[in-house]
C-alpha cells in the first residue's frame, strides 16, 4: 500500500499595521495599511521559502486613533497576536510611546511616517524608521523661506503633538539661523478647529511665511481662516500637511502659497513608481496619497532581511536590518546604528492646480 505525503502547510507569518484608521488623519492611515497589504499581496504571489519553510504572510491591521494611549494598547494587541514585525506608526506621538512595547517584547516596528527625531534616539535595537526626520524636514523649510520665498518675517505654530512640536522647533531655530525673525510662536492642538484668535495675533505682526507644525486637516483649517482674515502669507510646514487631501479640505484657498516637505524623492521620478502608482489604483480603486510607497518598500525591507538570514524570527533577522543594504522602491536602503534610515532623501513641494507639484529634491 503506497503512502502519499502530505504538502507542508505554509508557515504563517503575521505582519502588523498600526496608524490612524478613524479620525482626522484615517486618509493617512488608510493610505498606509493599503501599502503594506499591497506588499503582502506580491510576496505571498512569489510564494517565497523562507529557512526551507514555504510561507504566507498575513495582515494584521489595527486603528490606533492618532492617539498615544490607544497606540500602546493596540501594540500590546499586536504583540500578543505574535507578529513578526509592526509597520507603523504613522504619529510620531504614537510611535514613541508604542516603540517600547514593540522593543520588550523583541518585535521589529518600522515606521514608513514618523519623524520626530526622538524615536530614534530612545536607542532600541528593534525600531527602524524608513522615513526623514524632521530635523532635516524643518531645516529644509526654513532654508527654503529664506533663499526662495525671501521671506523675512515668520510666524510659527505647531498643535503641541511630538511631531508638530517637533519640526516647528527645528524650523524656528533654523529660520533665526537663516537670519530670519519669528515675530510670532502660536499653539493649537491636534483636534483644533478655530485658529482666529491665534491668526488675528499673527496678522498684527505681518509675516510674509506662516509655518504649521502639525497634520493636513487642520492646517487646511488654518489656510481657510489665513484667508478669510486678509493674511497673505504663504502656509509652509513639514510632511504633515504635504498630503493630496490639504487642497480639497482648503478649497484651494492658497493654490501657488502653500510649501512642504516630504521624505523621499517624488514617486513618478523613481524607477517603479509610475507602476506602483497604476497598481495601487487597480487594487484598491483609490489613489496614493503619501506614505503608501513607504509602508510598502518597509513591508518589503522586513520580507528581504527575513530572506537574508533565513529566519522570520525577529531576534534573528533584525541583525540583518543593522548590517546590510536593502533595494526598494524608494532608493537604496541602509540604516545607522540607531535604525535611521541613511542619507535618507526630500523633496520640497508647492500646492498648484490642486496638486503637490515637487520644486526641489535632494
Amino acid at each position: 500500500m503506497g503512502w502519499t505525503i502530505p504538502a507542508a502547510a505554509d508557515t504563517v507569518v503575521k505582519i502588523g499595521h498600526a496608524g490612524p484608521l478613524t479620525g482626522s488623519a484615517a486618509q493617512s492611515g488608510k493610505d498606509d495599511e493599503r501599502g503594506v497589504q499591497l506588499a503582502i499581496n506580491e510576496l505571498n504571489a512569489r510564494k517565497l521559502v523562507i529557512g526551507g519553510q514555504p510561507v504566507r504572510f498575513e495582515l494584521v491591521s489595527v486603528d490606533d486613533q492618532g492617539d498615544p494611549k490607544v497606540g500602546v494598547n493596540v501594540a500590546q494587541k499586536l504583540v500578543d497576536q505574535g507578529v513578526a514585525a509592526v509597520i507603523g506608526h504613522y504619529n510620531s506621538g504614537v510611535s514613541i510611546p508604542a516603540a517600547r512595547i514593540y522593543n520588550d517584547a523583541h518585535v521589529v516596528m518600522m515606521t514608513g511616517a514618523s519623524s520626530n527625531p526622538e524615536l530614534t534616539r530612545l536607542g532600541f535595537p528593534y525600531v527602524y524608521r524608513l522615513a526623514t526626520n524632521d530635523n532635516v524636514m524643518g531645516g529644509r523649510m526654513a532654508d527654503y523661506s529664506a533663499n526662495v520665498l525671501h521671506a523675512q518675517r515668520v510666524a510659527v505654530i505647531d498643535d503641541r503633538t511630538a511631531y508638530g512640536a517637533g519640526v516647528a522647533d527645528v524650523f524656528a531655530k533654523t529660520a533665526k539661523r537663516d537670519g530670519l525673525s519669528v515675530v510670532a510662536r502660536e499653539y493649537s492642538t491636534d483636534k483644533s478647529t478655530d485658529f482666529k484668535a491665534i491668526l488675528t495675533r499673527i496678522k498684527a505682526e505681518n509675516p510674509e511665511v506662516v509655518f504649521y507644525g502639525g497634520y493636513y486637516a487642520q492646517a487646511a483649517t488654518l489656510a481657510r481662516q489665513m484667508k478669510d482674515l486678509g493674511i497673505n502669507a504663504a502656509l509652509v510646514g513639514g510632511d504633515g500637511i504635504c498630503s493630496p487631501e490639504f487642497s480639497k479640505l482648503s478649497n484651494g484657498v492658497l493654490d501657488n502659497h502653500m510649501f512642504c516637505a516630504q521624505g523621499g524623492a517624488p514617486l513618478d521620478s523613481l524607477p517603479q513608481g509610475k507602476p506602483f502608482r497604476a497598481k495601487f489604483k487597480s487594487t484598491f480603486g483609490a489613489d496614493v496619497d503619501t506614505y503608501a510607497p513607504a509602508f510598502y518598500a518597509a513591508t518589503l525591507v522586513v520580507a528581504d532581511a527575513m530572506q537574508k538570514t533565513g529566519s522570520t524570527s525577529p531576534e534573528v533577522y533584525a541583525k540583518a536590518l543593522r548590517q546590510q543594504s536593502f533595494t526598494s522602491i524608494l532608493g537604496p536602503v541602509k540604516f545607522d546604528d540607531q535604525g535611521d534610515w541613511i542619507d535618507a532623501p526630500v523633496t520640497i513641494y508647492k500646492l498648484s492646480g490642486g496638486n503637490l507639484m515637487p520644486v526641489s529634491a535632494q
